[in-house]
């Protein structure tokens, strides 16, 4: 057999592609409570999430959530329509007056949050009618169930894209703990002694773009026993 396809090996879930699980604690969803008063006891960071995890207690309760922008340790979050519109406060969107940006949205009421949840990222209240829109980050208008629950800011970790990882090293270990594969050099840009594809005075495949089936491992690159195409038919006149 030839070489899988990128995807063929992702959807496999082994190796590389493998999610470190073990390491996981929390989905960071919105709480089964319609009301409620807490406080932010700790903040931790989880692998393959660069935004971090904030510990809330919550009527001799705990949970986490994705800490907003300028969160301590002692900061009071709550939960509901009598909250104030303040950072960390989750109340539902169409509670909310338009131009609040808001994080963790709902696609729908009680899903516990599924949009606007990557570090430093943001969404905003564009209007309200039988639903309201957001402009998400991406620069779509979405709309979304007034029910559906936000939280009041933006979520912290913003300034991670300005920190230089400095060394391969990190970025390999980045990749490992979000299960994707790290990068690969192309055949095409290797030494003739490294990969069939190698050499040359310029990166090409050279002659031997294709294989046969029964090629050893380390030679059976490129395209796996291509097959002759078909003899047209002549047309009888």
């Amino acid at each position: 057999m030839g070489k899988n396809l990128i995807t063929q090996r992702r959807g496999r879930g082994y190796g590389r592609y493998r999610s470190p699980r073990h390491l996981k604690f929390t989905n960071a969803r919105h709480p089964r409570v319609r009301e409620g008063n807490g406080v932010i006891v700790d903040f931790k960071h989880e692998a393959g999430r660069i935004a971090p995890l904030a510990k809330v207690r919550m009527d001799g309760k705990e949970f986490w959530m994705l800490a907003p922008d300028g969160a301590w340790v002692g900061q009071e979050v709550a939960i509901g329509s009598t909250s104030s519109i303040a950072a960390g406060n989750s109340m539902a969107i169409g509670e909310l007056p338009e131009g609040t940006i808001v994080y963790n949205v709902e696609l729908q009421p009680g899903d516990g949050g599924k949009l606007v949840r990557t570090a430093g990222n943001a969404a905003t209240i564009v209007s309200h009618g039988t639903k309201t829109v957001i402009l998400l980050p991406s620069g779509q208008f979405k709309e979304v169930d007034n029910k559906c629950k936000a939280t009041v800011g933006l979520v912290a970790g913003g300034g991670h894209k300005e920190k230089p990882f400095a060394k391969s090293g990190k970025k390999f270990h980045a990749y490992g703990s979000k299960a994707k594969a790290y990068f690969n050099v192309k055949g095409v840009a290797m030494n003739a002694a490294d990969h069939p594809h190698g050499g040359g005075a310029h990166p090409h495949v050279g002659t031997q773009s294709s294989v046969g089936r029964n090629t050893p491992p380390g030679r059976k690159v490129g395209n796996l026993a291509p097959k002759k195409k078909p003899r047209k038919k002549s047309r009888k006149v």
